[in-house]
């Protein structure tokens, strides 16, 4: 099993900065790929960006240009900075890790409890 926890979020004004940070524990030896998503209320969750152990970076149409994820492998952790928020990014953004790329689209199998983002106008 795989423990994500979560930090970071808060509130925040347009056009203003926040990372987010999430530590893996556990059988970290399964996870590829770690990742961000995002839920907000009414809408479906959607991948903000993810990252191999490699170091490749994917990153979700909305977010291009304005967050950036990165990874150290030697403390699994996965980090999100965001810039250049929106009202629109306000969510809950999930720290998610699954053991291939395909997965971290399809078939998450280890989430984080999720921490909030929200951005005011």
């Amino acid at each position: 099993q795989v423990q994500l926890v979560e930090s970071g979020g808060g509130l925040v004004q347009t056009g203003g900065t926040l990372g987010l940070s999430c530590a893996a524990s556990g059988s970290t030896a399964s996870i590829y790929v770690m990742g961000w998503y995002r839920q907000a209320p009414g809408k479906q969750r959607e991948l903000v960006a993810a990252i191999t152990s490699g170091g490749t970076p994917n990153y979700g149409n909305s977010v291009k240009g304005r967050f950036t994820i990165s990874r150290d492998n030697a403390k699994n952790t996965v980090y999100l900075q965001m810039n250049s928020l929106k009202p629109a990014d306000t969510a809950v953004y999930y720290c998610a890790a699954a053991s291939s790329l395909v997965r971290i689209y399809t078939d998450v199998r280890y989430w984080g409890q999720g921490t909030q983002v929200t951005v005011s106008s």
